[in-house]
């Protein structure tokens, strides 16, 4: 099955919804993410861009204007009939423009915010992941810190920006007030990449990034890349079945034919396992070990360059990217929208599709969800962010699990286990343990069903479908619903049903194979990172708030598809293009020479400052300080006698993109953080200590900051919602509690 494509343009969530956008730089992908969803985005001027062209024609510019319109010249700010306006600093005088039109929701975006003492610091991609503790965790023990590839921090600060958007702009409906927003790339950075302090997944090992060992993180042996005929894959033999489909496969090999072998431990500290794997898949070719390997249950995948994963099967079944003309006469792959709406991609909206300015939520409310009603099945980390993003600005979000299938990020085989992961993940949120095997568990789900206003899932393709609680079947009780799925590889194509692990999803959508060091080959360094859990999470709400604005406006519900995999693609859009370009023979000009760039030792131990030289004024600046010509050596020769935190002051008072590596237990008491108010202290009743966790998704003029409910424990409400919810009697309840329908933490 392919996927299809809008006709009507009045099915995008955002038709009629009207921003002007005066940013420039890595910014505009925030306007070019709304024109996604529909939006009428209005350009005030070309974005800058100094990367990749193509006879002047800068690639990532291009990609970024996909689906906008640019303001003719001599004609005036349509602020007047604007909803959003985002602005770049120094564009305009925002402080005035919100005073003279006090119903727009102002967006200011910039690296450091609008105030305090880091607010005119120059950033880079780099900046944003040595001072959000990402860098810390990139890279071998034994060497330098590795910066990740692309520009993943400015593509997930941008996400969180437009999730940002839609709250105010929901607040916005429901008051009658616009507002004002501070966003800083790297306080997204810091929230929406990798956070480490947000929920973490299974590569994490239940370790909380902020208690890592110092230097780089050991990893890889959960998720080990192993040679073969043609290339490289990269295998997931976590539970026990996983091991014996391997097991059999291999032709049980009495070596690990004791029944110990069925524990991960035993498997990861066996000094023979790996080379009896790589012996074995030495004569097969990725393809057939991905085909076997998901016909026996086994998590496998290819290790696949940008270039393979653009021509794979799985992209190529589901439409992914179309051949557009990025520049005069020559065209490349650009990528379709990320989400599918209504199982769609979607298309861009005219100027006059209709207004977005029905209030999605009771005008009694206090916040901007207060008394929407969120069914959340989610798992993991996936699972867990967009329900939480969604409870924190006032919705009933109700978890939806049971002892059965217990939520992974829980601790293990504790019934009513708490964990500091789980804690930051779930806090506002309501628990009802229930069995929707059974069909009386199922019944009552749809009775919840009927007057919810959201459903949230990341299980694999088909998971909703045969447990009876597919779209069509819950729309049947609810025309009105909107829910939201997110899998690895999204709910169509011959990839659909594969399991999707974050290092696997990584390694088969080609990012694993750019991150690792230059020098060398089997370097692969993204095994422990979480990305892209928490940036699909915050599409998911994204694209619930959509629905649930385009609901307001003609009473329609709907769903929304993401591909985990397919998040990455989008963040990797201009080297895609670039590598499609290259591969046939285009010249692409490389743009503003760049250097000295990357992560430079500084004094103190294992001590690191990077340095971005953008350009010859950056360069001129950086020579500057140096007192010599800005070369590599002379930089290490200086920064050798400096602290990183000293290097890094004095460079960006010159103007030097430049930032100290920090770990991630130094995040909370750095003062750039404190003056933000990133981080809170929260307590949970099951946790012997206080939590670190993230606070606001935004500063602003309005938005008050989340409520601070923990976590519920396992079935913690279930009595309360069958009561309230459901309406059911004591006797009822206590019956379908004793039949195992239901649970509640006293039968656990």
């Amino acid at each position: 099955m392919t996927s299809q494509f809008l006709a009507d343009s009045s099915f995008a969530p955002l038709a009629g919804l009207r921003v002007v956008d005066a940013t420039e730089g890595w910014a505009a992908a925030i306007g070019r993410m709304l024109a996604e969803f529909g939006a009428d985005v209005i350009r005030v001027a070309e974005s800058r861009d100094d990367g990749p062209n193509i006879g002047g024609v800068a690639i990532g510019a291009a990609l970024h204007r996909r689906g906008t319109r640019t303001l003719g010249a001599g004609e005036a700010l349509p602020l007047a009939d604007a909803d959003m306006l985002i602005v770049s600093p120094g564009s305009l005088d925002v402080a005035k423009v919100y005073a003279d039109h006090p119903a727009l929701v102002i967006l200011h975006a910039s690296d450091f915010g609008m105030t305090g003492p880091m607010a005119g610091w120059q950033a880079t991609d780099p900046v944003l992941h040595a001072l959000s503790g990402e860098l810390s965790r990139s890279g071998r023990p034994e060497r330098e810190p590795l910066l990740p590839p692309g520009t993943l921090a400015y593509s997930c600060a941008t996400s969180q920006a437009v999730f940002a958007l839609l709250v105010a702009h929901a607040e916005r409906l429901r008051t009658g007030k616009g507002d004002l927003l501070d966003f800083a790339a790297l306080d997204a950075a810091t929230q929406a990449l990798d956070p480490g302090y947000g929920i973490g997944g299974t590569a994490t090992l239940g370790v909380p990034a902020s208690q890592l060992p110092r230097g780089r993180p050991k990893g890889g042996h959960q998720y080990p890349i192993l040679p073969c005929a043609d290339g490289k894959v990269r295998i997931a033999v976590l539970a026990a079945r996983q091991w014996q489909g391997l097991f059999d496969w291999m032709g049980r090999p009495e070596e690990f034919s004791d029944p110990s072998f069925n524990a991960t431990g035993t498997r990861f500290k066996s000094l023979t396992l790996l080379p009896a794997i790589v012996a074995f898949f030495a004569d097969k070719t990725r393809a057939e070990l991905e085909l076997e390997g998901a016909r026996r249950g086994v998590p496998i995948t290819a290790v696949r360059t940008l270039t393979e994963v653009v021509e794979s099967d799985q992209v190529l079944a589901r439409q992914v990217f179309n051949e557009e003309e990025i520049a005069p006469g020559v065209t490349a792959p650009v990528m379709r929208s990320v989400v599918e709406i209504d199982g769609a991609r979607i298309a861009s909206a005219p100027a006059d599709a209709g207004g977005v300015d029905v209030p999605i939520v009771a005008h009694g409310a206090t916040r901007p969800l207060e008394g929407l009603r969120v069914l959340d099945l989610g798992v993991i980390v996936v699972g867990a962010e967009s329900g939480r993003l969604l409870a924190d600005q006032g919705a009933d979000v109700i978890k939806v699990e049971s002892t059965s299938f217990p939520d992974g990020s829980r601790a293990a085989n504790t019934g009513r286990g708490m964990s500091v992961t789980f804690a930051t993940g779930h806090r506002n949120k309501r628990s009802l343990a229930i069995n929707l095997r059974d069909p009386r568990g199922k019944a009552l789900f749809l009775e919840l069903a009927a007057t919810s206003d959201v459903i949230l899932s990341n299980f694999k393709a088909g998971t909703l479908e045969s447990l009876g609680l597919d779209h069509a079947t819950v729309a049947a009780v609810n025309p009105g619903i909107v829910m939201v799925d997110s899998s690895a590889y999204g709910p169509t194509g011959p990839w659909s049903r594969r399991l999707g692990y974050g290092p696997l999803v990584r390694a088969s959508a080609g990012l694993t194979e750019q991150w690792r060091y230059a020098d060398d080959p089997d370097s692969y360094s993204d095994s422990i990172t979480v990305y892209p859990d928490h940036v699909a999470g915050r599409i998911g709400a994204i694209a619930a708030l959509a629905l649930l604005l385009r609901r307001g406006r003609d009473g329609r519900g709907g769903t929304a598809s993401i591909a985990q995999s397919e998040v990455m693609l989008s963040h990797m859009a201009s080297e895609i293009a670039v590598a499609a370009l290259r591969d046939r023979g285009i010249p692409v000009d490389p743009g503003a020479a760049r250097g000295p760039w990357g992560v430079f030792p500084c004094a103190g131990d294992d001590a690191w400052c990077v340095v971005t030289a953008r350009d010859d004024v950056d360069r001129a600046a950086l020579s500057a300080v140096l007192g010599g010509t800005a070369s590599e050596e002379t930089l290490r020769g200086w920064l050798a006698d400096r602290t990183p935190e000293e290097a890094m002051t004095t460079l960006q008072g010159a103007g030097v993109p430049a930032a100290a590596m920090l770990r991630v237990s130094e995040l909370p008491d750095f003062a750039y953080y404190r003056e933000r108010g990133l981080f809170r202290t929260e307590h949970h009743p099951l946790l012997a200590d206080p939590v670190t966790a993230e606070n606001a998704p935004v500063r602003s003029t309005r938005l008050i900051d989340p409520p601070e409910r923990p976590a519920p424990a396992l079935g913690e409400h279930t009595i309360e919602i069958a009561r309230t919810v459901l309406g059911l009697d004591e006797a009822a309840i206590a019956a379908l509690v004793a039949q195992g329908v239901l649970e509640t933490p006293a039968t656990l």
